[in-house]
This record gives structure tokens, C-alpha cells and sequence, in this order.
């Protein structure tokens, strides 16, 4: 009796280190899963951010009233800066590496003894589900525009503190230029618009970066109409391109190797700078307890968007009256002047194109989204800029007319200097070399000058070159 009492029991306990084992297999599955997983993730949010670091253009306008990723990623986020654990459904888990036992007896066992879905990890807490609704709420309680009145103000401001940007740059051009100071030259690597794109570079770690959200709080069409329209502005990659294509067509090849060198590390030089200062000035300001001041400015009520709206229009009507009349009265007689108010005039264009091709930023290539980490938007705007830059200044050579080089010198001034853009390149490439892999920056930087430069070549200089223009 004793022993057939006994018989069973080493089945139980071989069954029990089965299962056991089974179990063991499922975590350490699960252990590796979620770890490739979760660096799979780290790596797509970390491409997006650093692509999207310096504009995301009309995106912008949908990210402030709803998070494009939608409430459940805000949630999500939330959870795992809590360290919650969020619920895979144990069948699903287990089809996917294929542990499901072939035999009904292995099967039966599994399904016995292993631990149910709540005993191997908490369910995700609602606390993170109910921030993100209310804070949702509490965006919808905010008045909000219309989305065309909501666009239609963003562009004032956009092609306001474009022209704002580029009247700043021809003032710094003529500052460093070989007329004043004579610091900058056309025959010389530090080209006319070096000073200005440091300066923008600079300001770009203020604006753009550290007070940010600062100035999102008060508007945050101002904080687009500041990055984007005038320091997008302000900074232009196209004439930079084009003075080295200059360069290179009368021989002085290392001038314009340096050249590119030099304008590079001093623009990523002068937004670390205008970060690290912009840091210490914030500190001091969140000490000296002035963030009151920031609220009490805050364009939150349709009074204040119809006063902001009202001055800003106003301004604008302004400028443009102003930049027609002195382009009239400048056309026959100082040709230098036409092309800035000429300029000023056809700027609002190149910014709002700018502005609409940096949505694709963090977007990538193709339904798969490959290549998330290279800001598309930025590229084509600073390629296609730098490629019609090089087309009119071939025009002007072949035309050789004093209006042909107002018109073309104007459009290049105005319109290409804003459609193209070094301080939101620059910030791009700043959060690329600050994360885990800074060789995408360089990779980067390098797509940026090659393909611009070599296009510039076949369109600017081989025509140069084989016909013989001066």
C-alpha cells in the first residue's frame, strides 16, 4: 500500500521542475524581448527628437491644442517615468516566440501552473491615464483659434520677423563688411554672411532651446515667428554655399574647403555658447522669481489675439509699403538698396515655404519611416535653396544687365536667404552630436555641404568654366 501510495510522487516532482523550467524560459524570453524592444524604442524616440530639434513646422499648430502622438503615448511616457510595468497578454506573448508545447500534457501543465498575467506584472495605474486626460482638458478649457485663423496668424508672424531678419543681416553684413570693420570679404574664407549666422546660431540657443518653453507660454505663434521667422531668417546656408561656389570657381579651392570648416565650427561653437549663457541667465531669472512677469504677457484670450493680430498686420503693411516705395525710388539709382528692399519684399515667401517643409522632420522615409534621425524638411529647403541660388547666379553671369542683377540679386537676398536656414540646421546638428550617436551629426553636416556644394558645381561652376564668363 505504502508503495503504490509512494509511486506517484516522483511524477509530480518532475512535473514541477518541468514547469519550472518552462516558466524560467518564459521570463528570461520576456527579460531579452522587452530589453531589445525597449532600446528599439529608445533609439526611434531619440532619432525623431533630434531631427525635430530644431522646427516641425505646421505640426506645431496641432501639438498645442493634442499631443500628435495622442493621449495613450502621453500616458505611456508617464508610466514609465514611474517605473510602471505595462500588461502583455500572456497568450499573445507566447505565440510570438513560439513556446507553446506541442504535446496536451505539456500543454495542460502550462496552463495550471503557470502564473496568471497579474502575477507576473502589474497592470499599468490609471494615475498616468487621468494627468494626461486632464491636462488635455485643461488645453481645451484654453481659448484656442480656428485652424485657418490659427494658420493665417502664424504666417504674419512668420513673414513679419522674416523681414525683421533680413534687414538684421544685410545691417551685419555692412557691419563686418569690407566697408567697416572689414572682417568679412568675398575673396576670403569668412564670407559676408558669417557674422549673421553666428549671431543667429547664438541667439537659436536662447530662443529656441533653453527659453523655448518659456515663450511658449506666452505664445506660441511668437516662438515660431522668432525661431523660425527671424533667426530662420537671419542665418541663410544658401549664400554661404554660394560664396564658396564663388571661391572655387577662380581656383581658390582650400579658401573654400576653409571656408565651409570655418562657418561650420563657429555656428555649432555659438549655439553651445548661446545654450550655456542662456543657462546661467535662467537660473538667475527662476532665482530672482520673475516667472510672474512671463505669465502676465500671456496671449491667452481673444482680446489679446485680436490686439497681437491687429499690431502685427499693421507692421507688416508697413514694411512692405515701405520696401515697395524705397525699391521704387532706389531702382535707378543705388542698386545695392533695391536688392535689399526687393528682397525684404519676396522674404515672407522663402519663410512660409521653409516653414511648411520642416514638417517633414522626424517623419522619414517611406510608410516605415526609415531614416527618422535626418530632418528631411531642412535639407530640401537648404539643398533647393543653395540649387536656385547657383541657377541665378549663372543667369547673371550669362545676362550681364544691371536689372538682371537687381531682380536675381534681390530674389537671392530675400526670398533663397529665407527659404534657407543655418540656425535650425545647426540646432539640429547640436542635439545629434549631444546624443548617443554624435556621428549622425557629422553624417549630417556632410549630406548638408556635399550634395549642396557638388549641385552648385554642375549648375554654377561648369558653366562658368566651359563658357568663359567673368
Amino acid at each position: 500500500m505504502d508503495r503504490g501510495t509512494n509511486e506517484p510522487e516522483p511524477n509530480l516532482s518532475e512535473s514541477f521542475r518541468q514547469t519550472s523550467s518552462v516558466v524560467s524560459s518564459v521570463r528570461r524570453r520576456f527579460l531579452s524581448l522587452s530589453r531589445s524592444r525597449s532600446f528599439q524604442v529608445d533609439d526611434d524616440i531619440e532619432s525623431e527628437n533630434v531631427s525635430e530639434a530644431g522646427d516641425i513646422g505646421d505640426r506645431a499648430l496641432h501639438s498645442n491644442s493634442r499631443n500628435e502622438s495622442g493621449s495613450i503615448s502621453l500616458s505611456i511616457d508617464s508610466g514609465l517615468e514611474n517605473g510602471m510595468v505595462f500588461p502583455i497578454s500572456n497568450d499573445n506573448f507566447l505565440r510570438s516566440n513560439e513556446l507553446w508545447a506541442h504535446d496536451s500534457t505539456a500543454l495542460n501543465t502550462r496552463s495550471s501552473v503557470l502564473p496568471s498575467p497579474e502575477e507576473i506584472m502589474s497592470p499599468i495605474s490609471t494615475d498616468a491615464v487621468v494627468c494626461s486626460r486632464e491636462k488635455q482638458e485643461d488645453k481645451v478649457k484654453a481659448f484656442v483659434l480656428s485652424p485657418a485663423l490659427e494658420y493665417i496668424s502664424c504666417l504674419v508672424y512668420l513673414a513679419f520677423f522674416g523681414i525683421l531678419g533680413v534687414l538684421t543681416r544685410y545691417l551685419l553684413q555692412k557691419l563686418f563688411g569690407p566697408d567697416v570693420a572689414g572682417v568679412t570679404s568675398d575673396n576670403y574664407p569668412l564670407y559676408l554672411d558669417l557674422p549673421s549666422n553666428m549671431v543667429g546660431s547664438f541667439l537659436m540657443g536662447w530662443w529656441g532651446v533653453v527659453f523655448k518653453e518659456d515663450i511658449s507660454k506666452v505664445s506660441g505663434h511668437l516662438t515660431i515667428g522668432l525661431t523660425t521667422g527671424y533667426l530662420g531668417s537671419l542665418t541663410t546656408f544658401s549664400g554661404w554655399n554660394q560664396k564658396m561656389l564663388d571661391l572655387s570657381v577662380s581656383g581658390h579651392w582650400v579658401f573654400s574647403f576653409v571656408g565651409f570648416l570655418i562657418g561650420l565650427f563657429l555656428a555649432a561653437y555659438s549655439i553651445k555658447l548661446g545654450i550655456g549663457t542662456a543657462k546661467c541667465f535662467k537660473s538667475f531669472f527662476q532665482r530672482s522669481n520673475r516667472s510672474a512677469t512671463l505669465a502676465s504677457w500671456r496671449v491667452d484670450n481673444p482680446n489679446h489675439h485680436f490686439a497681437v493680430m491687429v499690431v502685427l498686420v499693421v507692421m507688416l503693411g508697413l514694411l512692405w509699403a515701405l520696401s515697395g516705395a524705397m525699391l521704387k525710388e532706389e531702382y535707378n539709382h543705388d542698386s545695392s538698396g533695391a536688392q535689399l528692399w526687393l528682397g525684404c519684399i519676396v522674404a515672407p515667401l522663402g519663410v512660409w515655404i521653409r516653414w511648411f517643409l520642416a514638417r517633414l522632420n522626424g517623419r522619414g522615409l517611406g510608410k516605415a519611416g526609415s531614416l527618422k534621425w535626418i530632418p528631411f524638411g531642412t535639407l530640401i529647403a537648404n539643398v533647393s535653396a543653395a540649387c536656385i541660388m547657383a541657377a541665378l547666379s549663372t543667369v547673371k553671369k550669362a545676362v550681364h544687365t544691371k536689372t538682371c542683377d537687381t531682380i536675381s540679386t534681390g530674389i537671392q537676398f530675400g526670398f533663397l536667404g529665407c527659404l534657407s536656414t543655418v540656425s535650425t540646421f545647426i540646432a539640429e546638428y547640436n542635439a545629434m552630436e549631444e546624443s548617443q550617436k554624435s556621428w549622425r551629426a557629422y553624417v549630417y553636416a556632410l549630406i548638408t555641404i556635399i550634395v549642396s556644394f557638388s549641385l552648385g558645381t554642375l549648375i554654377y561652376s561648369v558653366p562658368v568654366w566651359s563658357r568663359g564668363y567673368k
